[in-house]
């Protein structure tokens, strides 16, 4: 299948999975291949499934975020589906596959995945736990379901004269990457590397964005890489400056944000990842208030879950992962 032949097949893939978003799309295989992974179209017949091949140093799998996009209430095309999977892992030598499909977080849903040979990961997998805000309300609906102190830090921005624009130059692309390489020193998080932001640039070009929010005499105080696939947008990555700690820049830049997208015709904006409920600990614990303020649908999918291949491979990679998380508060 071509390029082209594969956008033309999304297009119709995203109007029969109203779910879809990015981590299935051709762009975010364009993004991986660009910074050196294999990807593979896996064909299945009634539904899409894009697998990434990631070789790590604790092993080789096969990672499938925010898929396979299927018909999960049809048994017979589920369980073709995860045999095809299993199937391209054997073939690419993969210790394990890692996947994370957009299925709400329930009982009913966990136990057809165990019935499919599936078990829990010992990490997570983009984003389990986000907020979603619903992009058909009205403006005025989306202000009214913001909680009081992010209506009120929004409306002191305007006070402020905090100004908030886009752009997708390259240029910015390596401002944002040396402000967040220093927002990372202080909040204590791995950022990506520049090779990678200007992959995602170059795979999804004018549907992704770098806002910035700025004080009235050009200081800039916090940044948001943005991009969308579908109904759906994500705030994928963030920035800010020492300003952010007493001007309500990211309060600013989220809202204009909100009303372009809604302005696009998008659905709906996915925050991107806070903490589990009751985990004060967690690493995103700290950003958590600030996006659960806006007003969204707090939606917890189900964990990522894995799909052993080789016993040994995989016991080496579980060991690994389960201390890592530990260490990282994930």
């Amino acid at each position: 299948m071509t390029s082209k032949e594969r956008e033309v097949a999304w297009e119709k893939v995203e109007q029969t999975f109203p779910e879809a978003n990015f981590l299935q799309s051709p762009a975010w295989a364009k993004v991986n291949e660009l910074i050196g992974h294999k990807t593979i179209f896996l064909p299945l017949e009634a539904g899409w499934c894009l697998g990434i091949v990631k070789n790590a140093k604790r092993g080789r799998y096969l990672e499938i975020g925010g898929g396979p996009l299927i018909d999960w209430q049809d048994g017979k095309a589920v369980e073709e589906a995860f045999a095809e999977i299993r199937q391209v892992a054997k073939q690419e030598k993969c210790a394990f596959v890692r996947l994370r499909p957009q299925l709400r977080a329930s009982a009913e849903n966990l136990k057809l995945l165990a019935s499919l040979g599936c078990q829990k990961a010992p990490m997570h997998l983009h984003a389990e736990h986000t907020v979603m805000i619903d992009l058909t309300k009205s403006e005025d609906e989306l202000l009214a379901n913001m909680r009081r102190q992010t209506r009120y830090e929004v409306r002191r921005s305007e006070k402020l004269g905090i100004g908030v624009w886009h752009s997708n130059t390259e240029k910015i692309y390596h401002e944002f990457q040396q402000v967040q390489a220093e927002t990372a020193v202080r909040q204590g998080f791995v950022p990506p590397n520049l090779k990678t932001l200007l992959a995602e640039r170059a795979a999804f070009g004018d549907q992704a964005r770098i806002y910035v929010a700025e004080t009235h005499d050009k200081h800039p105080i916090a940044y948001g890489l943005i991009f969308w696939s579908g109904r759906e947008a994500e705030y994928f990555e963030a920035a800010s400056t020492d300003l952010n700690r007493k001007l309500p820049g990211a309060y600013a830049l989220q809202w204009r944000v909100m009303r372009d997208l809604k302005a696009l015709g998008l659905k709906r904006y996915n925050l991107w990842g806070i903490a589990p409920k009751g985990a004060k600990n967690h690493r995103y614990s700290g950003v958590t208030t600030f996006k659960t303020g806006f007003g969204g649908e707090v939606v917890e999918f189900i964990p990522a879950q894995d799909i052993i291949i080789s016993k040994i491979g995989y016991t080496k990679d579980w060991l690994i992962e389960s201390v890592r998380r530990k260490v990282r508060k994930l």
